[in-house]
């Protein structure tokens, strides 16, 4: 692994609204200092509380939405952010500096990310949502140069509030924001100043206004070229509300990958099994409740099918999760991970159990891998964190969950490559 995970950052204060004249032209008449407000203070809010819309996916075991960042509860959607059941547009902004002609070209770090990234979420959707990206095919410059930014990853909020400031003004004469759901701000990444350690989804706590619509976060990406694999896919969960599952040591060293290893791209872009998870599908409308099974008590036989199916192997109809609530805002998930679609590098396969934690925020392990084979690690070389890498309940296995009243029985597989699962709960 080349380097740690990217954060998140809110910020608290909100752009003035940009004029408009009739058919979406943009005013001529506009002053830097007329435009902006200063962005300066980090919020410890985000947008998690805002409004909510039913999700048809509930029943006992969908842990409530709770103001924790990014909460893993889904019995509603926080409509602040767009949910990715539909075709969603985004643009994708070059940003040159004076200090620096760029080597590359546009063209050339669109490839970086796309359609690679279009079709992760293609296949982790089951062809349920599109991203569509529309870059911009020139540069637009900032003001100042690279190095005046002081670009890192934990950013001094006034330089990275300047940054994003002159960003939208040069930009604003080329783009019509109100055409997309989504905003990627792409840095030369050649330019001195530019740190790739800084790439980050800002979250404004009030939207900035721009085109008549609402803009909530940006994606400032600083990647080199070629970039980090699945990094762009990463940001992009948390445009959806996704969090992050990395746990960020206190003094900065150590293992990041503790929480999830390989098992979930918001843990690691690195991963081997980098699909989302299948809780991560329930919330975000990609599994039907036909397919997630709330075992409630006793003991019951399913059939898992492989979680990264494409269509036309199980991915549109068969049970895909099997869930036991554990408490108010807790609950064990069960899933089947084999090497198809984006977990196609796996070096491991079986029957994944995890815990998800609700009122748990981004970053402090709203869910974690339960290790089926604690004692043993694999996949040593490619793995992010091997101690996970052998998670999986191996056919013929049976494994309790611990400190839970949940065993979980691997009896075989069918000729569809699905797992025959016995769970039993207490």
């Amino acid at each position: 692994m080349s380097r740690i995970p990217h954060p998140e950052v809110d910020v608290p204060r909100q752009l003035p609204p940009w004029g408009l004249t009739r058919g979406g032209e943009k005013s001529a008449l506009r002053t830097t200092a007329a435009l902006f407000t200063s962005l300066t203070a980090l919020a410890a809010t985000s947008l998690v509380a805002g409004p909510a819309i039913a999700d048809s996916a509930g029943g006992p075991c969908a842990l409530r939405r709770t103001p924790a960042h990014h909460s893993e509860g889904l019995d509603t959607w926080n409509a602040s952010y767009p949910r990715p059941a539909r075709t969603l547009n985004a643009v994708m902004v070059y940003l040159s500096f004076p200090d620096s002609p760029p080597r590359t070209t546009p063209e050339e770090l669109t490839a970086d990310y796309f359609p690679a990234t279009s079709r992760f979420f293609e296949r982790a959707s089951y062809g349920k949502f599109a991203l569509r990206p529309h870059p911009r095919r020139a540069w637009v410059e900032m003001p100042e140069d690279s190095t005046a930014y002081a670009i890192q990853r934990d950013w001094n909020a006034k330089r990275r509030s300047a940054y994003l400031r002159d960003a939208m003004a040069a930009a604003d004469p080329h783009v019509d924001f109100s055409r997309y759901d989504v905003v990627y701000f792409v840095a030369d990444p050649d330019a001195p100043g530019v740190d790739s350690d800084a790439t980050k989804v800002v979250n404004f706590d009030h939207p900035m206004r721009a085109d008549g619509t609402d803009i909530r976060r940006i994606v400032t990406v600083f990647e080199r070229h070629p970039p980090d694999r699945n990094v762009l896919a990463h940001e992009t969960g948390h445009v959806f509300d996704l969090p992050d599952l990395y746990h960020r040591p206190t003094d900065g060293k150590g293992d990041w990958d503790t929480y999830v290893g390989d098992w979930d791209v918001m843990g690691s872009q690195f991963g081997l099994a980098p699909d989302l998870f299948g809780w991560h599908k329930w919330k975000l409308g990609w599994l039907e409740p036909r397919q997630v099974r709330c075992v409630t008590g006793g003991t019951e036989r399913l059939t898992l099918e492989p979680l990264s199916a494409t269509p036309g192997r199980g991915a549109l109809g068969g049970t895909k999760l099997a869930v036991v609530r554990t408490g108010r805002e807790t609950a064990i998930a069960i899933e089947a991970r084999g090497t198809e679609g984006n977990d196609h590098a796996t070096c491991t396969e079986g029957v994944l159990v995890y815990r998800v934690r609700g009122g748990t925020a981004s970053g402090g392990g709203p869910i974690e891998v339960v290790d089926a084979h604690p004692e043993s690690e694999s996949c040593w070389g490619d793995s992010v964190y091997p101690q996970l890498a052998d998670a999986p309940v191996r056919v013929g296995e049976s494994f309790t969950v611990p400190d839970e009243d949940v065993r979980v029985e691997v009896a075989g597989r069918t000729a569809s490559g699905a797992w025959t699962v016995q769970v039993t709960a207490g």
